[in-house]
């Protein structure tokens, strides 16, 4: 099965494209809040690498937050204008949950934790048995104190809001519980596990529907000025735009193709 796999729930953006367990083509960078301007030349640029077009691929998967609602939106909207322009089956993959699945070896409960707004942290908590990934806790956003009392046993932790709050986390620690910090490569989201969880659930037939709603956790603040507004979404005027533009792509090849043939 062939999978394309978008991370854009940080600033941190990652795109892969999986066939299996094989990487085919990947491409990680720091976007800030550039996601808008750069999600689809990679994506072309990783296609054309890999000697692939959509039409080839399986399926689509994108993780879905928490996070960064630019970012989130950005990522989700793209793929639903892929999915509308192609009709490929798109899959939607919790950002923590992905994280997750980084650290398949460890023997303690795994808390990745991402940087939220105003000195808040998301995070949730997962413990791997049996070679099964299971949600202990499921996504939470607070303040780093709140964070420290929710953990009840020794746990491994890691991610960007973890880096970023030390400090007041292991001051608000209860002497009771001890934290091991995880490697440093997995503590930016990536699109190879959104890949991974992806294939698994569209082999299971997890497929999202017409209704496609990001993991927020809290309620972003763009996204109360746009109830306010009573405007079209700003995830719906993207993905009219992909779906306009890769189906005009996608219109161009077959009128090439066409023209060979005669």
């Amino acid at each position: 099965m062939k999978i394309l796999a978008v991370e854009t729930a940080t600033t941190w953006q990652s795109v892969a494209i999986l066939e299996d367990d094989l990487i085919l083509a990947m491409h990680e960078q720091e976007a800030g809040g550039a996601q808008g301007s750069l999600l689809l030349p990679t994506i072309d640029r990783l296609l054309s690498q890999s000697g692939l077009q959509l039409s080839d691929l399986s399926g689509l998967a994108c993780s879905i937050g928490p996070g960064s609602f630019t970012g989130i939106r950005v990522g989700i909207a793209t793929c639903l204008g892929l999915r509308g322009a192609t009709g490929l089956p798109l899959t939607l993959v919790p950002t923590l949950e992905a994280m997750a699945r980084s650290l398949e070896a460890a023997t303690l409960p795994v808390c990745p934790m991402l940087v939220s707004r105003r000195g808040e942290a998301y995070w949730a908590i997962f413990r791997w048995t049996s070679g099964r990934l299971d949600r202990v806790v499921g996504e939470q956003v607070g303040t780093p104190r709140a964070f420290a009392q929710s953990l009840t046993e020794p746990t491994l932790v890691f991610g960007a809001g973890w880096s970023s709050m030390e400090s007041e986390i292991r001051a608000a620690l209860s002497e009771s519980v001890t934290v091991t910090v995880g490697p440093h490569p997995v503590f930016k989201p990536s699109a190879i596990q959104v890949a991974h969880i992806g294939i698994e659930r569209l082999r299971r037939g997890q497929i999202a529907g017409d209704l496609v709603t990001p993991l927020y956790v809290q309620r972003a603040e763009a996204e109360i000025q746009y109830e306010r507004s009573g405007g079209v979404s700003p995830v719906a005027r993207r993905q009219q735009r992909v779906e306009t533009k890769v189906a005009e792509r996608l219109a161009r090849g077959r009128r090439r193709s066409h023209l060979r043939e005669r």
